[in-house]
């Protein structure tokens, strides 16, 4: 395998599946079929429990609210500590989405509060030969550039399972505002591992936040040494607020939310595999139509597919008259190429426009003329990408209600 290939989260996730399970297999003395069913039949814990890495408590600033921004019903919906953003708003906005109207998700109940006076970045590991520790002042002097880049929460688009398969799913009940683009300016990864001697060998890097529940996911060390794979410390020209990291969070170009590690203190680089409970317990699809991929129990999830959203409000009403009827779509995996609108619940579809911008792992604006005349309508859209992905009528239901990329309806009356 071409080592590039390892900077897409899908062939990272396969290739260190498959190693695992050939390794486990043959330990246990069993076939590559045999120790998959043991997974699927709950028995493959203990195979898989000593190769898991330890939970590691690390001590963080008291924390405080669960939303530390200001969150007014209009801009958002607002559950437990998350903070879903209101397309509507963004009916009148530019390309970015502000920070104050960015969508948080946190795994953790509060938002930790960190001084950066006192905050450092640890990193260490086997893949590394002189482990060291980074203080705040010390990363900002360091080269840096800005991105823009979509990132969006895994469970965005979770209510529409509900819809399409008439099943309630527990979690955050997103529709479809667990999505931002923003700049995001930060040092590249690269700096602060080839500053500790990352080593030849090194294989794969995992982040650790300093949340309540140490939230880390790994990623390969090709990855890691990407020039756009950043420890970002400003967010559109402004200092990274608390909600979405303050002082340090992670920028993993096009890989799933959960990937870019908020508040982060720790970096392990290994000359192993690495392994976390938020690709192997959780964040993985798990379902009749998915198979156990061990040491995961399902396919781990990865980049987000093709998605497309109105910017109007659910189930909501607007005046009659001419209007542009606007909304944006989406790709974790290439650049928007073409998007069609329906204004009949999918009778009849036609072209939108694509406004400029359209970047690559962020999104697209576009708009078609609307007579909005009085009643009831079921607006559908869907989008497809640069590498071929076309948004389905129905995709199969996972037990936690990820990566929804169906068509969806969005029903809107006109008085």
């Amino acid at each position: 395998m071409h080592r590039k290939d390892l900077l897409n989260e899908e062939i990272y996730d396969r290739e260190r599946a498959d190693e695992f399970v050939w390794k486990r297999a043959k330990v246990l003395g069993l076939s590559r079929r045999q120790f998959i069913q043991l997974l699927a039949a709950g028995a493959g814990a203990a195979a898989t429990a000593n190769l898991l890495p330890s939970h590691r408590k690390l001590v963080a600033a008291e924390a405080d609210r669960a939303i530390i921004k200001p969150a007014p019903p209009e801009m958002f919906l607002q559950n437990g500590s998350n903070l879903e953003m209101r397309w509507e708003a963004m009916y009148t906005r530019g390309y970015l989405v502000p920070n104050e109207l960015f969508f948080v998700r946190n795994n953790s109940p509060a938002v930790p509060r960190l001084d950066p006076a006192t905050w450092r970045l640890q990193v260490e590991g086997s893949g590394v030969s002189r482990p060291r520790s980074f203080s705040y002042d010390e990363l900002l002097t360091m080269p840096s550039i800005s991105v823009i880049r979509a990132i969006e929460c895994a469970g965005n688009g979770r209510n529409f399972f509900q819809v399409s398969h008439g099943k309630k799913i527990a979690g955050t009940p997103w529709n479809l505002g667990g999505i931002g683009v923003a700049e995001w300016t930060g040092v590249p990864l690269r700096e602060v591992l080839e500053r500790v001697g990352v080593k030849r060998s090194a294989r794969d890097v995992m982040p650790e936040g300093l949340d309540e529940k140490n939230i880390k996911r790994p990623m390969s060390i090709e990855k890691a040494m990407a020039d756009d794979t950043l420890l970002v410390y400003a967010m559109n020209g402004h200092t990274l607020p608390p909600d979405h990291g303050f002082p340090i969070r992670m920028l993993v170009s096009g890989w799933v939310g959960i990937a870019h590690i908020k508040w982060v203190g720790r970096i392990e680089a290994s000359e192993q595999s690495l392994y976390s409970e938020y690709n192997t317990k959780k964040y993985v699809l798990i379902g009749p139509e998915y198979e156990p991929n061990p040491p995961a129990l399902g396919p781990m999830l990865t980049t987000q597919k093709v998605k497309s959203a109105f910017e109007l409000p659910w189930n909501g009403e607007v005046p009659s008259g001419k209007r542009l009827l606007r909304g944006r779509s989406w790709s974790g995996e290439g650049r928007i190429t073409n998007v069609e609108v329906s204004l009949d619940g999918g009778q009849t579809w036609q072209p939108a426009r694509l406004r400029e911008p359209n970047l690559d792992l962020a999104w697209v604006r576009w708009d078609v003329d609307w007579d909005a005349r009085p009643g009831n309508y079921k607006l559908q859209a869907r989008a497809a990408d640069s590498e071929g992905n076309t948004q389905p009528d129905r995709i199969p239901l996972n037990e936690e209600g990820y990566s929804h990329w169906a068509v969806v309806t969005h029903s809107i009356t006109v008085t």
